[in-house]
């Protein structure tokens, strides 16, 4: 293949939004599953909850064929984590109420506020990325000033922000990193989220002055507990949001098997094929899973690095194994672990460096000790930390 053709056969976008990537199963669901929803929902409450944690190894079938859709099919689990905290969330977005998912960062708060979104309003597009520079139109509206200008304030001139728009439409609007935002613009949210509606005092006197919400209507914003440069939430918008705190992944073998699939996915899209060995991968979670519970499988004590040790950060090193296997191939993968996870630890806290040393001065040199040739090389790798 010429590397023009090369250029042509990449696909036009690296990530799809969910309703795109699982548009067969939401279309399945809506299908499948046709009784009472709220108001302006796209499925009902219980094939939500199917769409996220998916049919539990149960292929569904249609009660009738479809012309577009398969007749049967099975809905894999697209969050790893409690039912019960994706059933609390759907009813409370039933409920119309605001949903506030918090927790440490990398335990897949955004990814399940993207697939909430698309299972209730069949998008996820609506979307405001908090900021210490996102300012109060982000949540109400703005203006195209040429119309301004040129005609006043007038209805076509007004620009809807993704709040608003999910107001008009009676969807689910998404704010990601909502505390990064300052409280003066938090603030903006409170009378939304009570009075359901927007004032627009520039059209005063006419029909236009309100945008009420429309039923479906409701927020899903998101938080870090250990974060830093955030602004605390005042207690009026609080009392706005029903919290929803998604832990790290408890299982390591999910965990595993959740580093595994997203690693190899993107080692795919980078254009190679995943060929990192499964113990390897095995290993690099335990460090992951050890370093950030501040204890061993075993039992042994571990200080805790102030950098959080997350799922999503260990997908990321075993990606970046997993590309360095496929295009820099020449040693032993597992050489490369050390020096990914120093790059990890040194994100934050210098003195964390010495915290992965006394890592390997304990649990690592133990296993070593017990004749795991596995852990016996990654004690022989010590200096690469140094």
């Amino acid at each position: 293949m010429t590397l023009m053709e090369q250029a042509t056969a990449i696909p036009a976008r690296q990530t799809m939004p969910a309703e795109e990537r699982y548009a067969t199963e939401l279309a399945f669901l809506a299908a499948h599953d046709d009784g009472p929803r709220p108001p302006g929902w796209a499925l009902t409450p219980r094939a939500a909850v199917t769409f996220v944690c998916g049919s539990g190894g149960e292929t569904l079938k249609l009660a009738k064929p479809h012309e577009t859709l398969p007749d049967r099919l099975l809905i894999a689990p697209k969050f790893v984590g409690e039912r019960a905290l994706v059933e609390r969330c759907v009813v409370t977005l039933a409920g119309e109420r605001g949903l506030l998912l918090v927790g440490e960062p990398g335990t897949a708060k955004s990814m399940l506020s993207e697939l909430l979104a698309a299972a209730v309003s069949g998008t996820s597009a609506l979307t405001v990325q908090g900021t210490a520079g996102t300012t109060e139109d982000a949540f109400r509206y703005g203006w195209n000033y040429a119309l301004l200008l040129a005609q006043g304030p007038t209805p076509q001139a007004l620009v809807d922000s993704p709040v608003l728009t999910a107001m008009r439409g009676g969807r689910v609007a998404r704010i990601e990193e909502i505390t990064r935002c300052l409280p003066e613009v938090q603030d903006a949210l409170v009378s939304i989220l009570s009075d359901r509606r927007v004032s627009v005092p520039e059209l005063a006197g006419t029909a236009d002055a309100q945008v009420p919400a429309a039923p479906g209507f409701t927020v899903i914003a998101t938080a870090n507990l250990r974060d830093r440069g955030v602004s605390e939430m005042s207690a009026a918008l609080k009392r706005r949001f029903n919290f929803e705190t998604v832990e790290p992944i408890a299982d390591a073998e999910a965990e595993s098997a959740l580093v595994r699939g997203q690693a190899t996915a993107a080692v795919q899209r980078a254009g190679a094929a995943f060929g990192v060995d499964e113990a390897v991968l095995d290993a690099l979670v335990t460090v992951f899973r050890d370093l950030r519970t501040g204890r061993s499988a075993e039992g042994w004590d571990v200080e805790r690095p102030g950098t959080v040790m997350s799922t999503a950060e260990a997908v990321q090193v075993a990606a970046s194994l997993g590309v360095a296997a496929a295009y820099l191939p020449g040693g032993d993968v597992l050489d490369l672990v050390p020096g990914h996870l120093l790059g990890v630890v040194r994100k934050d806290d210098p003195a964390d460096h010495a915290r992965l040393l006394g890592y390997w001065d304990g649990p690592v040199r133990r296993r070593a000790e017990d004749g795991s040739a596995m852990w016996r090389r990654l004690w022989d790798l010590r200096g690469n930390l140094r």
